[in-house]
């Protein structure tokens, strides 16, 4: 489908407990896990179903519909390839032969990033090949590309190495890139505790997951 040069994706899953979030699982359980992962789907979309550039949620399993936790923000494709970095490049190779000139993609456990940190995501990508936002456990929630280059291929996806080993391909490929200021992606309990914390000061709005971390505070597994 054709649209606007600039696309946000999104890789996501269809919230199924105990196929979401499960290291937050081990702790609360796979139900409220789910039901958060759900809240961050919902709250992304009201954050970007009108922003400037096309919104595109890249979904597994291939089959699964996001329209209950999404509504009509954007559009829905299915992911493809085994394994993460084969289907996030299949993904940026999908868009970017249809048209797409810039592709930002984000997971769907940063429901905390803002606009202005997409924003300068896309800004990079004018006069760059390649953008990402690293975070603290050495991985990264942001990558963006110019053109389908295959900068996934070897990376060990999921270990504390991922940003490292992808700077380096990117070197490999001779690619011009560059690196937004370190963010967090959700994981854990203390990941969800900061969440809650930035809601809490107003840092980011967002009600969907501010409601599920409210009864979470009731349960006590918030401090």
């Amino acid at each position: 489908m054709p649209g606007p040069a600039e696309v946000l994706v999104v890789m996501a899953k269809c919230p199924s407990p105990g196929a979401v979030k499960t290291r937050l699982a081990e702790r609360v359980g796979a139900h409220p896990a789910c039901e958060l992962y759900g809240a961050f789907l919902a709250d992304l979309a009201a954050r970007y179903a009108a922003a400037p550039w096309r919104l595109v949620w890249a979904v597994t399993p291939g089959s699964a519909d996001l329209s209950p936790f999404v509504g009509g923000a954007g559009e829905q494709i299915a992911q493809e390839g085994d394994g993460l970095g084969e289907r996030m490049r299949r993904c940026f190779a999908r868009l970017q032969e249809s048209g797409a000139e810039r592709v930002v993609m984000i997971g769907a456990d940063v429901p905390h990033i803002g606009e202005d940190v997409i924003a300068a995501a896309f800004a990079a990508l004018e006069d760059g090949d390649a953008v990402l936002v690293p975070t603290r456990d050495g991985g990264y929630c942001l990558v963006g590309l110019r053109a389908p280059h295959d900068i996934f291929s070897d990376v060990p996806m999921g270990t504390a190495a991922v940003f490292a080993h992808t700077c380096a391909r990117l070197d490999a490929l001779g690619l011009r890139w560059r690196a937004l200021g370190e963010s967090f992606d959700i994981d854990t309990l203390d990941d969800v505790g900061e969440l809650h914390r930035l809601i809490a000061r107003g840092a980011v709005t967002l009600s969907h997951t501010a409601a599920v971390l409210r009864t979470w505070q009731v349960a006590g597994w918030l401090r």
